[in-house]
């Protein structure tokens, strides 16, 4: 007896996702990751811009599901009229009830100030392309975070530009402002740490301090967003920057859609995405203090303290009493050299414990704690969950950053 074979019909797709930024292909290997895993989508997609019109072919196109992150006028509408499910990973104009998948820019200005401020500065810089709807969010935290620390932030003020432009326009302006850059970061208090708005930003910032002989990162240190790994490894000194998930957003986008072309309701509500964090370059390769000897010792706890040190090994490397040490540390930094040891290896022992499978006693081995029973004890205390749970809840982050509940197992039509 013949076999007979049944064939699904594959949902035709289409991506309207620029590939010319890093984010972009991001975005899009993530979608493909989905593909690839439920083989279930016939995709269209076209090589765009992030600001390039509607393209012509998809007012008339049949299909069954869009994801889009172009910015222009009229998308939304267009797609209204087609009538099938949508899921934007831009904030799109005009009245739409369809979700929306963004990176958590808050949390982006965060991890920058933290980054900054554990190296030891005192002042702080936003550089941005003030229009553009990231720039200025991730500007309000990054200030606000600064301000928050009873400290000042200085802010590039750029020309007035159009009030209704798109974000290559935005771009494109501020790209422009050669002089009026240079003179403010002439003028800017040394040392201070700056965030760019992304890393089409920092590259400039870091040009433009060679062009004036700034020290870098001694005088200056910067950090962008977006960890285009090209822009930044071309960038002299190499740049610090925020790794947004741009992968995890893209495949989260596609099961989101998958859900919807099958037929169930998903919620409207804003879905932010957290950054997976910051890829240290030598542009924030510094301890910015004055206090040469806080700063030997904050580097040599940095570099060795998951090999079991204590203060006492501190005190070794940099003399002085342990109760000057202690007063110095708190004035400029906020805690004690003890507690910066545990700082450092709290924050190793994470990345241990969302990035491998080893066992918890190995992990306190490796961050410098001899028995786990410790180890899990000081965690819980610091962290506020035990090891197991936080290896627990990375792995839930890893696969859905705060997606509804459902989302994680999608019926495939």
């Amino acid at each position: 007896m013949k076999k007979i074979v049944k064939f699904v019909k594959r949902q035709r797709v289409a991506l309207l996702v620029e590939s010319s930024r890093a984010y972009g292909r991001g975005v899009l290997s993530g979608i493909a990751r989905f593909v690839r895993e439920h083989e279930c989508w016939s995709v269209f997609f076209q090589d765009l811009n992030l600001c390039d019109s509607t393209p012509e072919w998809l007012k008339t196109w049949k299909g069954e599901g869009i994801i889009s992150r172009l910015e222009n006028d009229d998308i939304v509408e267009v797609i209204k009229r087609l009538k099938v499910p949508v899921v934007y990973l831009r904030r799109v104009g005009g009245s739409t009830n369809a979700p929306q998948i963004l990176t958590n820019n808050p949390e982006v200005s965060r991890l920058c100030f933290e980054h900054l401020k554990e190296r030891g500065f005192r002042h702080f810089a936003y550089c941005g392309f003030n229009g553009a709807d990231y720039s200025d969010e991730r500007r309000e935290t990054f200030v606000s975070l600064v301000e928050e620390a009873g400290l000042r932030c200085h802010v590039y003020a750029e020309r007035p530009h159009p009030a209704y432009a798109d974000t290559a326009q935005y771009e494109g302006l501020g790209l422009q402002d050669g002089s009026a850059l240079v003179d403010w970061l002439k003028q800017l208090p040394k040392p201070i740490g700056l965030m760019a708005c992304n890393d089409m930003r920092g590259q400039q910032v870091l040009d433009a301090c060679r062009s004036i002989g700034v020290a870098l990162p001694d005088d200056i240190a910067v950090i962008g967003v977006d960890n285009d790994e090209v822009l930044c490894n071309l960038s002299t000194p190499p740049l610090s920057s925020v790794a947004p998930n741009a992968e995890k957003i893209g495949y989260e986008a596609a099961v989101l859609l998958s859900r919807m072309m099958a037929g169930s309701k998903v919620s409207t509500k804003d879905i932010f995405v957290k950054p997976s964090g910051v890829v240290p370059r030598r542009s924030t390769e510094v301890l910015a203090m004055e206090d040469q000897q806080v700063a030997a010792a904050t580097r040599f706890i940095r570099e060795h303290a998951c090999e079991g040190i204590d203060v006492s090994d501190v005190l070794h490397a940099v003399p002085m009493s342990r109760s000057t040490m202690d007063r110095r540390f708190i004035r400029i930094l906020g805690y004690s050299p003890k507690d910066e040891i545990l700082r450092v290896r709290l924050n190793r022992a994470k990345q241990l414990l969302a990035e491998t499978d080893l066992p918890l006693a190995l992990i306190a081995e490796k961050v410098g704690l001899e028995h786990v029973e410790h180890f899990s004890r000081i965690f819980k205390n610091r962290v506020g969950m035990t090891p197991s749970d936080f290896r627990t809840q990375s792995l839930i982050r890893d696969r859905a950053d705060r997606l509804p509940e459902g989302l994680l197992f999608p019926k495939i039509a």
